[in-house]
């Protein structure tokens, strides 16, 4: 299951978009929750003039049977308070659902990095523990950066060390609470700030496969993705380009 938070610079729904265009994935269902603000809008992966009239909605879930993918796309912000139930329900349907392994795309405020993390490639991921016993090695021969932990009081105490990631809406009460479920999630994320975010997309997308080998490609560029449509109706009239 692949699926975004809803974080800084909607990152992680800009990067679902290119994959769900690229593959040309079946929109297969609807995830029914109260926890996110209602949405309705045009089909934002229309090809032609007969499906552009298609309806979409905050939550929707699409699969690729040949390569055991399915994605959930999520297109409006939680209500407040709403998190935990969110994260509860979705969990739950990740193990009635028997999903092998979940993989969050997230981002973070790149302005509250500390010195560490200032430091190289701004990508970053995390593993559950059930994840790191599959998959730890590859990410070493990857040469990728875990998410570092900070400084719990900085100057004062900087010996304890804790998991922050600011702007990364539900990313981290989802990775805890997979971790405590034994449940096989990673999260990729970017460090960046608000604005034009397209160029973030693609990097946490090529980052992604990397990875998993969505599309084959000896050299990840930014060409290789197909942009949908909606990118080209909206950004072009300086409106977020993951939203309606």
């Amino acid at each position: 299951l692949l699926q975004p938070a809803v974080s800084v610079g909607n990152v992680g729904q800009l990067a679902i978009d290119l994959v769900i265009s690229t593959l040309d994935m079946t929109k297969v269902g609807y995830f029914y929750t109260d926890c996110l603000v209602p949405m309705v809008g045009n089909n934002p992966y229309a090809t032609a003039e007969e499906n552009s009239v298609e309806l979409s909605i905050n939550a929707e879930v699409y699969s690729l049977p040949s390569k055991k993918l399915v994605v959930l796309q999520i297109r409006s912000p939680f209500i407040k308070n709403k998190y935990k139930p969110f994260c509860q329900t979705l969990l739950s349907w990740v193990k009635s659902s028997k999903c092998a392994r979940v993989i969050l795309l997230s981002s973070s405020h790149a302005y509250q990095r500390d010195d560490e993390q200032l430091l190289g490639t701004p990508l970053r991921y995390l593993l559950t523990p059930d994840l790191e016993k599959a998959v730890g090695g590859l990410m070493q021969e990857l040469s990728w950066k875990e998410m570092e932990k900070v400084a719990a009081y900085p100057g004062i105490n900087d010996t304890e060390k804790v998991l922050h990631i600011p702007g990364g809406g539900i990313t981290k009460l989802l990775f805890t609470e997979s971790c405590s479920k034994g449940i096989q999630m990673a999260v990729l994320l970017k460090f960046c700030s608000e604005g034009d975010n397209i160029p973030d997309a693609f990097a946490l997308v090529n980052y992604l496969n990397e990875w998993l080998q969505l599309i084959k490609s000896e050299v990840n560029t930014s060409s290789q993705w197909k942009i949908p449509s909606s990118w080209r109706l909206l950004f072009g009239n300086g409106l977020p380009p993951a939203l309606f």
